[in-house]
């Protein structure tokens, strides 16, 4: 029999639900640590859970290492979106919010629905996105500290933001080499980065935030799958004789979103590629907002046909 496994993600700790048949549902809390990991799996073992399916919302980076941990161990993990939780709740008319009710709502509703199944992406795909949002983290810092420097008297804290500065810079440094050889000793990995790169508004920092943040592009199999994925899908509302189509969704992945808005205002302003589609939409009132938007998926679904196999011909720039 399967047993099933509710877990409400913190920053800190791991609130655990699991439910076994009639049995009233057990609850655990442990640190969101490897040692907590590993005191999550005492605990199963202790319960005689072995067949667990494991159910957790997708909450960013902090449920990724006991997702990649649970399914390591050979159990099944189904990692949902966050609004899928809260129509289940409230379809149960939960009215109390805590981090036990969560994880028990999150097990009930594993058991009830049997969401898909789960599967981390390549190692090598791990590893180059935990260094790309290292890069970004030391970026952000680096913008903050200059800003700050602008303001900053002459004096003590003048000086030790200068050198701040210079640790972070050099750290930056060092990470870029490390994205480098990591890339260079996956052959596969760096074709796909060079191939995005030739589309109009990709550097290579964006191919990379790309394929990172799609897992290789296999989060997918399908432009629309892809679209939905990154949460550039329509958002539409139709009720008796309204019908009313809102702006993007916005359910999915918030940081290959961004990639894509940075990518297609430098697509919309720089690139030949795109001027004819740009002006139709122009033309056709359409406001700016709704032309990026629109450039972002045509730019989205572009990358999965390169890394299908779709060379992209550059002449088409010019000739556009």
């Amino acid at each position: 029999m399967t047993d099933f496994l509710g877990i409400d993600v913190g920053k800190l700790h791991l609130h655990c639900v699991l439910l076994q048949n009639d049995k009233t549902p057990a609850r655990k809390t442990v640190e969101n640590t490897t040692s907590g990991f590993e005191q999550l799996d005492a605990w199963l073992r202790n319960r005689k859970s072995k067949a667990v399916h494991a159910c957790l919302e997708a909450t960013g980076s902090y449920g990724e290492a006991v997702s990649e941990h649970l399914y390591d161990a050979g159990h099944t993990v189904s990692v949902v979106n966050p609004q899928q939780i809260k129509a289940f709740g409230r379809s149960a008319m939960v009215r109390t919010k805590t981090d036990a009710i969560d994880a028990l709502l999150i097990a009930q509703f594993c058991q009830a629905q049997k969401p898909p199944v789960w599967s981390p992406a390549p190692r090598e795909i791990r590893d180059f996105r935990a260094l790309l949002r290292r890069r970004e983290t030391l970026v952000e810092m680096i913008a903050a500290e200059k800003n700050r420097l602008e303001s900053a008297p002459d004096g003590i804290v003048r000086t030790t933001i200068k050198e701040h500065l210079q640790f972070l810079e050099g750290q930056l440094h060092k990470v870029s080499q490390q994205m480098n050889d990591h890339i260079d000793s996956h052959p596969g990995l760096r074709q796909t980065i060079d191939r995005l790169d030739e589309i109009p508004g990709f550097g290579e920092v964006t191919a990379m935030k790309l394929v990172a943040e799609t897992n290789g592009f296999s989060v997918c199999t399908t432009a629309r799958q892809l679209v939905a994925y990154a949460g550039l899908n329509p958002r539409h509302y139709q009720s008796g004789t309204i019908h009313r189509r809102g702006g993007i969704s916005k359910i999915g992945n918030a940081a290959l979103r961004k990639a894509l808005y940075y990518a297609a205002l430098s697509a919309k302003n720089h690139s030949r590629y795109f001027r004819k589609f740009v002006e139709r939409l122009q033309a056709a009132g359409k406001r700016p907002k709704v032309i990026i938007t629109a450039i972002m998926r045509k730019l989205l679904v572009l990358a999965l046909a390169v890394v299908k196999g779709k060379r992209f011909d550059a002449a088409l720039a010019l000739d556009a």
